[in-house]
């Protein structure tokens, strides 16, 4: 087949039904082994009954083999018992190491959202919340502070002032 074709949907079909009728055809075939074998084993390790013996034989042998499946009944209890324990403690075993490991913490997405609309999102549509917090604010106008010029002007006479101030504190 070349790769340009495509199979039609019929010889698909047919591909498929063929496909199917095989894999029945192994399940049966499947099927029958195992009960071959399974008669096999029977025939082998289950001797066949002899039923011909007196009531009180028959009665001892079943006393037998209660005894036996109530042997095998605590066995299959204990393991259990065992199995159960080892689950519990490969579920511990399982949260320590997600305890050592650590939650990772997914990567954080930058979103590009102004703060009214995170706002409106968070509180809901009713609410609406200006955030243009500079519209809230007080308007100051500054004073601009003009020095005269007289306090700029001589600087001899300034340190004449402060010389007196300093004889002032010596003196006390």
């Amino acid at each position: 087949m070349s790769e340009g074709k495509k199979m039609t949907s019929s010889r698909r079909h047919h591909l498929k039904s063929l496909m199917l009728q095989i894999a029945a055809n192994l399940l049966e075939q499947e099927a029958a082994e195992i009960i071959v074998t399974k008669e096999a084993y029977l025939a082998e390790n289950c001797a066949a009954l002899d039923l011909s013996r007196d009531q009180a034989a028959l009665m001892d042998f079943c006393k037998k083999l209660h005894q036996a499946i109530d042997k095998i009944d605590e066995e299959r209890y204990d393991t259990q018992v065992k199995v159960e324990k080892a689950d519990k403690e490969i579920t511990e075993l399982k949260m320590k190491v997600i305890e050592l490991a650590g939650v990772k913490k997914p990567a954080l997405k930058k979103v590009r959202m102004s703060a009214d609309a995170m706002l409106k999102a968070l509180l809901g549509s009713k609410h609406t919340v200006n955030m243009d917090l500079r519209a809230n604010l007080k308007q100051v106008k500054k004073e601009v502070k003009e020095e005269s010029a007289e306090v700029v002007g001589d600087w001899r006479k300034n340190i004449e002032d402060k010389a007196d101030r300093k004889k002032m504190f010596e003196t006390s």
